[in-house]
């Protein structure tokens, strides 16, 4: 069974001055997913934070969701230092070609 979620209440942008991706849900901040970009150029995804009052609302999923779409869009690709999007990779592996290497591994 795959997994369906709507995450459609939970709008994602890039703040690239904070070097993060920040999920909104209305006019509140729900969660961020701090990235840095590598020698290679990948994107190295450090951690996801969501609020307390937002866990088990899809914000961490629609941060990585929205990190793996970037990465598609800009022809980059993720290593995902994170521990929530290392999970998330292995319920999406059709983002499985996103992804350089594993964290810590080398190429």
């Amino acid at each position: 069974m795959s997994e369906q979620a709507d995450h459609s209440h939970v709008i994602v942008g890039d703040d690239s001055d904070r070097n993060r991706y920040e999920a909104h849900i209305g006019d509140r901040l729900a969660g961020v997913l701090s990235y840095a970009d590598d020698a290679d150029g990948n994107r190295v995804l450090q951690h996801t934070v969501v609020g307390d009052a937002y866990g088990g609302h899809g914000v961490g999923s629609a941060l990585a969701a929205f990190a793996a779409g970037d990465a598609a869009d800009a022809g980059r690709r993720i290593v995902p230092q994170c521990t929530f999007v290392q999970g998330w990779l292995e319920r999406h592996p059709e983002h499985a070609a996103l992804v350089a290497h594993a964290h810590g591994a080398a190429e």
